[in-house]
């Protein structure tokens, strides 16, 4: 059986050494001491390892059932979701005055990656609920947030959201859901949607869905789409529940994991729904939790490989294979644990090395978030929108990749379904095609938030990469180990964005063609980045005369792998990009 354990002194390093949270000017950051952000992650962790972990390979065996119309979730996924309302850990970074305990995002997303990491599927159903919450919050009226908001604060009502058709998926322009406007300010709501998460279950009172949809005058594509609010019991004017909605679960898809998850083919037959935000407008409703969704995706990326990369080092230091080249490392036994191997060792550092940018980069993004609600900073917003799709498609795509690894490490037993690791590669999976494809993520990146603001997002992320390695020019441990290969790496990236700026509009090709490389050259330098304010906070505190040298002498160490054996992978992407598009299109159709 597998095991978890919260990373939380990685955690406190990250939010308080490199980002300095309880320095900073933003509202609700000055609470945000050590001591309070340890008490919370400890509590969080203990939840996350001692309640949810447990159930994680539950949740994979049994999975949901649908028996006459009612979804029923694994055994003990009802009894862990009370402990977690009961908690508060839904209601974390929520408004007060709907309930939430009103603390920034970063803190929410910090628990969030050790309820992830623990049992992904289970932590689905309130993460899906709050990005449901955030669009109601963003766009509701103040009846619509007083009539749903405290309860899906909460968790005794969760939420959706509804988005895919069997003939539309990433093109949302082809859906076919219709709403029909009624006399009193009502649409009825009829349509499928399909690959619904958290659509349906056992664990609360309500289910909450926002439903895109096209009503009356609203055009073709997607300037036709409207925002529903579809609750699966109507909700009379006291707030208590009235009648079954003409909504119900048609199916539950089989799918290769996440099978804790309710997975729900939706049937909308005139349901009543009412309207979110403004007529045929849907689009930017929506994408309130689409973009919160995406930075939620990203985490879910590398903690599942957090978790699996754990049970990987513990079995590479049990397992005797073997014996050390360089003589015998453990001379009373019959051979030398896989940990003293080179390649095990390269396995386990190419692990350790991106979960650890990940979350740095992760935390980051969500600081930006903070700084852009909290502060209405502008630059901070434009920013993290230019790394969302950053932070969604390359941690989900190493993110699996790092669980794949993980279970490398095990040989044949990884293969087998007892040990657990399985379950790691295939929950990381999805992460990498839903909340929009990562191939979409790539062409969104290259296609729009590039050149978005006049390209001011993009000119101003290199000019955090040069100050960074100006700041350290005095430095000759970390200008030869981090600034120069940042420097060579951000030079890779700006000579890509050039090649896209000259060909973009004469061989658009030529840009889309490389638009993956160039989602995966950006997090790398992006990671490079993080490694080098890592290693910066990390020297200094061994300068200081830390009570804790050998967790800062193994951060340099583990940075400098990474800037050594990882980060030069951006000149093989840059030289993909600049191949251009007649390989990739060299072929017609019919050839393949």
């Amino acid at each position: 059986m597998t095991t978890y354990s919260a990373p939380i002194r990685d955690m406190q390093f990250v939010l308080h050494d490199v980002l300095d949270i309880s320095n900073q000017d933003l509202p609700g950051y000055d609470d945000l001491d050590r001591d309070f952000t340890q008490a919370v992650l400890e509590a969080a962790g203990k939840l996350a390892s001692e309640v949810l972990a447990p159930l994680n390979a539950v949740g994979d065996r049994e999975g949901c059932t649908l028996e006459n119309g009612v979804v029923h979730t694994p055994r003990g996924f009802l009894e862990a979701f009370e402990q977690m309302r009961e908690g508060g850990w839904t209601a974390l970074d929520c408004d007060p005055e709907y309930g939430g305990q009103g603390m920034p995002y970063v803190i929410g997303l910090a628990a969030g990656e050790m309820f992830s990491a623990s049992n992904m599927a289970f932590t689905m159903y309130q993460g899906l609920t709050h990005g449901a919450y955030s669009a109601i919050h963003a766009h509701g009226s103040e009846q619509q947030k007083a009539t749903y908001l405290p309860k899906m604060v909460s968790c005794e009502w969760t939420g959706t959201m509804n988005l895919t058709e069997p003939h539309a998926g990433t093109d949302l322009g082809l859906l076919r859901t219709r709403a029909e406007p009624q006399q009193d300010g009502s649409y009825l709501i009829t349509g499928q949607k399909i690959f619904i998460s958290a659509g349906d279950h056992d664990m609360s009172q309500n289910v909450i869905h926002l439903v895109l949809a096209k009503a009356p005058g609203g055009g073709e594509g997607t300037r036709g789409i409207s925002l529903f609010i579809v609750p699966k019991f109507l909700v009379d004017e006291d707030g208590s529940l009235g009648d079954r909605n003409a909504v119900s679960v048609g199916n539950l898809e089989e799918k290769m994991g996440i099978h804790g998850n309710a997975t729900c083919v939706m049937n909308y037959d005139g349901a009543k729904g009412w309207l979110l935000g403004e007529l045929h407008k849907g689009m930017r409703a929506m994408f309130t939790m689409m973009n919160e969704a995406r930075i939620g995706v990203g985490l879910q990326g590398y903690s599942v490989a957090e978790a699996a990369y754990q049970n990987a080092v513990a079995y590479a230091r049990d397992r005797l294979q073997g014996r050390a080249v360089t003589g015998d490392a453990n001379p009373a036994g019959p051979a030398d644990p896989l940990i003293v191997h080179p390649d095990i060792r390269r396995n386990l550092m190419d692990q350790k090395s991106f979960l650890e940018g990940a979350r740095a980069l992760a935390f980051w993004g969500a600081y930006l978030i903070d700084r852009a609600v909290l502060a209405e900073d502008k630059e901070a917003h434009d920013l993290v929108s230019l790394l969302t799709p950053v932070i969604k498609g390359f941690l989900t795509d190493k993110g699996f990749e790092t669980a794949v690894q993980a279970q490398q490490v095990f040989g044949g037993h990884g293969y087998i379904e007892e040990q657990g690791m399985s379950q790691f590669v295939r929950d990381a999976r999805i992460a990498m095609i839903y909340e929009g494809a990562n191939g979409v993520q790539a062409l969104d990146l290259v296609g729009r938030k590039l050149a978005a603001e006049g390209g001011k997002p993009v000119m101003a992320f290199f000019e955090l990469v040069k100050a960074e390695i100006k700041a350290h020019e005095g430095d000759a441990a970390l200008k030869a180990g981090f600034c120069e290969p940042l420097k060579a790496a951000s030079k890779d990236l700006q000579s890509a964005a050039m090649f896209f700026m000259e060909q973009g509009m004469k061989n658009p090709n030529a840009a889309l063609a490389g638009s993956y490389d160039f989602m995966h050259l950006f997090g790398h330098v992006a990671l490079g980045l993080m490694w080098t304010r890592m290693a910066a906070a990390a020297k200094a505190a061994l300068d200081g005369a830390t009570e804790d040298p050998a967790f800062h002498e193994t951060k340099l160490a583990t940075g400098r792998y990474y800037m050594a054996r990882q980060l030069p992978m951006t000149a093989a992407h840059l030289a993909r990009i600049r191949s251009g598009a007649e390989p990739v299109m060299a072929l017609d159709a019919g050839r393949f």
